[in-house]
């Protein structure tokens, strides 16, 4: 599939969506049709054990949804597309990970926390900006508060501030910040982490992460339980803990 707005590069089990509209990497309607594009052809690639998403350049990850987007006969469409997205990065079924190599505003910074795990330069700056411009982020609204509180999540939203990297890892938006020369090989290492695993442990961790989150404890608790013992009984896990046993590395089915 040819994209316009976006890259999409796939290597050694990872799928990186590249936002591709620098210097600010701003998202208009077409590019957020383009990645939800990108993450359904993702989704059914077995090959894919890990999604990124970057910003062209080292200037921005993305500066946030086209003003313009937000006015008129676009903004229907574009509420439409972008409340898609996050639904789309839920339904890829694989880990997703945001490599934020720069300022991360406003649709940005929810791209990010709409991921499920970050990793951000020190040089990085985050933040929600829309009641400066008398709107309100409405993916942040549910996004933020589920992983910083809500004291943090009122304060983020309400003031429209942006925050440095350090903050962002601080109060749980980014698991990492690192100084902007060690950043490509600190991403790199951070992505390895997972795609030494096996892709379909990865999915089914992931599926039960997101089950959980929403389930009462005793109700996730049982859920869990039943899920495991199907899980564990599967081709994936036995060869799993055979080849621990038998000291040895494993050799994914998938």
């Amino acid at each position: 599939m040819k994209f316009e707005n976006i890259l999409l590069e796939k290597r050694e089990g990872v799928a990186k969506i590249i936002i591709n509209r620098p210097p600010l990497n701003i998202l208009n309607i077409d590019t957020l049709v383009e990645m939800n594009e990108a993450l359904a052809e993702i989704r059914t690639d077995d090959e894919v054990k890990v999604v990124v998403i970057t910003g062209a350049g080292d200037r921005a990850f993305s500066a946030g949804v086209d003003v313009g987007d937000h006015l008129g006969e676009k903004l229907p469409k574009m509420i439409e597309v972008f409340n898609k997205l996050f639904i789309s990065l839920v339904e890829v079924d694989k880990p997703t990970i945001a490599v934020v190599n720069g300022i991360a505003l406003g649709g940005g910074c929810e791209i990010v926390a709409g991921c499920d795990m970050a990793i951000a330069s020190e040089k990085a700056q985050l933040g929600q900006p829309e009641v400066k411009l008398g709107v309100y982020p409405p993916p942040a609204s549910v996004l933020l508060p589920r992983l910083m509180g809500r004291q943090k999540a009122f304060e983020l939203i309400l003031s429209g501030d942006s925050i440095s990297a350090r903050e962002a890892e601080r109060i749980g938006l980014v698991n990492k910040a690192v100084p902007e020369e060690e950043f490509e090989k600190a991403t790199d290492e951070f992505i390895k982490r997972f795609t030494a695993n096996s892709g379909l442990t990865l999915t089914q961790a992931r599926r039960a992460l997101y089950r959980n989150f929403d389930l009462e404890f005793h109700q996730a608790m049982e859920a869990t339980g039943i899920d495991a013992t199907m899980v564990m009984a599967g081709e994936n896990s036995v060869e799993g803990l055979t080849a621990f046993l038998e000291k040895r590395k494993p050799v994914w089915i998938r």
